[in-house]
């Protein structure tokens, strides 16, 4: 009956009329947006008014959240949603946003059992059991308002979000079986490769950090997909052809992709 509720619930949002305030927002500071269809960008206001709607937005750090914080965040966030069942992040509560970057009190091993405390500087996070995502404001902006340089606070912190969805950071979002096989086919040797590029020193268009594990290459290639999907399209055909049957979309055909003239 809860689920049930639910779904109308979502479903009643989705079809409201979005305020026309949020419109403008989008199209001045998500650049995604304009690369949409029609129909794409109404659905995609329709997953905004429901992430909106059930998360709770928290300004930090001193910071006074608006209306804009809000709307371009969760447009971000719901480029991940298009075409797809999604369950909209249903480990998260809640998403808390800095100005800026933030620093984290944290622990390292200095090893014999010594650990030291120090305090992190981080853009964004997210994890198991945590039911937050934290984002910092100006890099979440610049993310949304530069659609073509492979990197994405919002798209990556939310791609976590959704490899939570099965209760496990292991870069492997559930999955239906056929869909499981060739994940476990390309994205691990990709993983692989590069950490051997990272290990000698080699560029390679997928973002380095990505070779911290799995769960961080699943998060970078998230950014890379819809970021700059020709030139992955181009360079990791397997890849690509993966993560488009993962999110039912096709950015390297959306009109004005021109990441394939960048190295």
């Amino acid at each position: 009956m809860l689920d049930f509720l639910k779904r109308r619930r979502r479903a009643r949002l989705r079809e409201s009329p979005s305020p026309d305030e949020w419109r403008r927002i989008i199209e001045d500071n998500v650049a995604m947006f304009g690369r949409l269809s029609a129909a794409d960008q109404e659905e995609l206001l329709g997953h905004a008014q429901v992430l909106i709607a059930e998360k709770h937005f928290e300004g930090c750090g001193g910071l006074e959240l608006t209306d804009e914080m809000r709307v371009t965040i969760a447009a971000q966030a719901s480029v991940l949603l298009l075409h797809r069942n999604a369950d909209y992040f249903p480990q998260l509560t809640s998403i808390l946003v800095y100005p800026s970057t933030y620093l984290v009190p944290t622990e390292r091993s200095l090893g014999a059992y010594v650990l030291q405390e120090h305090e992190e500087a981080r853009l964004g996070h997210t994890g198991m059991n945590l039911g937050v995502v934290v984002l910092a404001w100006d890099d979440a902006l610049r993310g949304a308002r530069i659609a073509d340089d492979g990197e994405n606070l919002v798209l990556h912190e939310f791609a976590h979000q959704l490899d939570l969805d099965d209760h496990a950071a292991d870069g492997t979002p559930p999955l239906d079986g056929q869909l499981y096989r060739s994940w476990s086919r390309v994205l691990t040797p990709e993983f692989d490769a590069l950490r051997r590029a990272r290990a000698s020193g080699t560029p390679t268009l997928i973002d380095q950090y990505g070779a911290t594990n799995p769960a961080e290459f699943f998060a970078v290639v998230t950014e890379l997909f819809f970021e700059r999907p020709g030139a992955l399209r181009d360079a990791h055909a397997a890849l690509y052809d993966v993560l488009r049957s993962y999110y039912v979309q096709d950015p390297a055909a959306w009109p004005g992709d021109g990441s394939r003239s960048r190295t």
